[in-house]
């Protein structure tokens, strides 16, 4: 109830602050000046969300091309200047780390590769019906996107669209979709025989409905959390890196209509110890939990988590592509001479194996076959191997020792590394070797990766025999600080000393080689050319150029008295010939020649017999 006081308040009109009444001509002008500010404030606002994109114009529509403002809550405007903005392109919104909404207007039709790759604070989207196509790896990486919601309009969603979108637990699609469906958050085509993706957030079981025929590419590709899921009867195919890297998978069973499994499909599922084949299956079949085709001759997959050591049965002849991909606890694999082939990437990732046999019936060793064998220390090859893929021992740390067997007509070995039969061409330098290395007179070309990733090389020295020097020939040899290239070489192919990080001098001995692209990429290198030679610029491959002269070694113990001889080594190219002078006074020089030498190996030692008939001796160098 109002006392009198609050009654008498309510009655009064409460006055506006002190200022003179305005009225007539004056209140209009001045209500006409807060409409005029509103009109260019609404007039300013279309410039200023204008203003934070960058874009093409196509044929009357705008592409945008990325995306310049300060994140948050965006909203993609549906014209610029007038023009329909009809796509959002590659990578657009790339790395927008602060993107946490974006609407997309009804009149964009298209979003590119990666457009949203990497925005980490997005939390869900809304593809409007007016999209046909959502590119590959578009909202990849989201890894705070929790929904996504697709118009009736996309008739395409591309390879990896929402991979490592760890958080997102729900895709719908709307019904009017005539491509797509979903099912409890799950992606299907429309009449919902192919399963397509199965979000990463999703945990614990699931059961792949009975109408499912196809689980397509990548379809669980990440889901770390769930712990199982069923295959149904109807599954006649299970698509290549459809289970990638589940890590939480414990086991699966292959039911009886399953006719084709894709390579990687079980790759990286760290905890899967059993693989169970139905028995009516007809192509494929499992012995302790390892799946092989029907007859057992080629072994398909070993559950990434079996342990301890692993004899193949004598069945096999064909070891098929990532077969042992993600197996970390395997110690050893006993290979039998029932094997005549291994494919690629069929050892990739076991961690823990640190030695290997292959046996005289191996014709074949795959592209990428023992990489990332961290502790693989010696390998053996037998007699029979005619084929090794690139990067077949790439990354493997450890490996110290590549023996091939003496009966080979394909490669050889010399000191524990891989050439091929002739010695001509070096192969692979295993990666564990450490300190300086001089590569054979025979060899006239460094192959493809050959020295990729040796870390502990300090110092590598090039015979005149060869030519050329193969893409990523020393690609990440972070402890290589010096090297001299030999004047024969003609051609050094791209990413030859890519990532070499502490390479801070390249000595050239002849005129410019071809150089491919990235040759240099992160090495500090300056590139030293001796005179006389030819095709020097200011810079090749990308590094300053200087002249290479010869230098006296101040810094070594040569330096000094030696039997009452003063002297000094003299560095510089091999085989050249340097010539050493005198002189008595630096203020009235008269330089004459004490000393010619000629340096093998790049060095010589240079002493001087008169040093003891003047009280003082200045030296200088200079070529013939």
């Amino acid at each position: 109830m109002m006392n009198e006081q609050d009654q008498s308040m309510k009655s009064k009109k409460l006055p506006w602050p002190k200022q003179p009444v305005r009225s007539g001509a004056v209140g209009l002008l001045r209500t006409a000046c807060a409409l005029r500010l509103l009109l260019l404030l609404l007039l300013t606002l279309p410039a200023v969300v204008q203003a934070q994109f960058n874009y093409t114009i196509n044929d009357g529509t705008i592409a945008i091309t990325s995306y310049t403002g300060p994140g948050g809550v965006v909203v993609i405007p549906a014209t610029i200047n007038g023009l329909p903005v009809t796509s959002i392109g590659e990578y657009a919104f790339r790395n927008v780390t602060s993107l946490t909404s974006v609407t997309i207007p009804n009149s964009v039709t298209n979003i590119g590769d990666s457009a949203f790759y990497l925005c980490t604070s997005l939390t869900n989207v809304a593809i409007p019906s007016s999209v046909t196509s959502i590119g590959d790896w578009t909202f990849a990486f989201c890894t705070s996107l929790a929904s996504a919601t697709i118009g009736s309009g996309v008739t395409y969603i591309g390879n990896y669209a929402f991979n490592y979108s760890t958080s997102l637990t729900a895709i719908a699609v709307d019904a009017d979709n005539s491509t797509y469906g979903s099912v409890d958050g799950v992606l299907f085509n429309k009449s919902r025989t192919t399963l397509l993706l199965c979000p990463q957030g999703k945990t614990g079981n699931y059961t792949i409905p009975d109408s499912v025929t196809s689980v397509g590419f990548a379809a669980f590709y990440s889901c770390a959390s769930l712990t199982s899921v069923t295959i149904p009867n109807s599954v006649t195919s299970i698509g290549q890196n459809v289970f990638y890297s589940c890590t939480s998978l414990t086991s699966v069973t292959i039911p009886i209509g399953v006719t084709s499994i894709g390579v990687y499909a079980f790759s990286g599922c760290t905890s899967l110890t059993a693989i169970t084949v139905d028995v009516g299956n007809a192509t494929y079949g499992n012995v302790d939990g390892v799946l092989f085709n029907k007859s057992r001759t080629t072994l398909f997959l070993c559950p990434g988590g079996k342990t301890g050591n692993y004899t193949i049965p004598d069945s096999v002849t064909s070891i098929r592509s990532s077969a042992f991909d993600g197996c970390a606890s395997l110690v050893s694999v006993t290979i039998p001479n029932s094997v005549t082939s291994i494919e690629a990437g069929a050892f990739s990732g076991c961690a823990s194996l640190t030695r290997l046999i292959i046996p005289n019936s191996v014709t074949s060793i795959g592209y990428g076959a023992f990489y990332g064998c961290t502790s693989l220390g010696t390998v053996t090859i037998g007699s029979g191997v005619t084929y090794i893929g690139d990067y077949a021992f790439n990354d493997c740390i450890s490996l110290t020792t590549i023996t091939m067997d003496a009966g080979n007509s394909n490669y050889g070995s010399v000191d524990g590394v891989l050439f091929n039969k002739s010695q001509t061409t070096l192969f692979r330098f295993p990666q564990g070797k450490t300190g300086n290395y001089t590569i054979p007179d025979s060899v006239t070309r460094i192959g493809y990766a050959a020295f990729y990733g040796c870390t502990g090389l300090a110092s590598v020295t090039i015979p005149g025999s060869v030519t050329s020097i193969g893409w990523s020939g020393f690609y990440l040899c972070t402890s290589l600080a010096r090297i001299t290239i030999c004047s024969s070489v003609t051609s050094i192919e791209s990413y030859a000393f890519y990532y070499c990080t502490n390479l801070n001098g390249v000595y050239f001995q002849g005129n410019a080689p071809s150089v491919g692209s990235s040759s240099f990429v992160d090495a500090t290198a300056t590139v030293y050319y001796l005179p006389g030679t030819t095709g020097w610029g200011p810079t090749f491959g990308g590094r300053p150029t200087a002249l290479w002269k010869p230098l006296v070694q101040v810094s070594d113990a040569s330096v000094g008295v030696r039997s009452n001889l003063f002297g000094f080594n003299i560095n510089w190219a091999g085989g050249r010939v340097v010539v050493v002078e005198a002189c008595t006074d630096l203020a009235q020089p008269l330089w004459s020649p004490v000393g010619t030498n000629t340096l093998t190996d790049g060095l010589s030692y240079f002493s001087d017999p008169q040093r003891t008939n003047h009280p003082a001796r200045f030296y200088r160098l200079r070529s013939p």
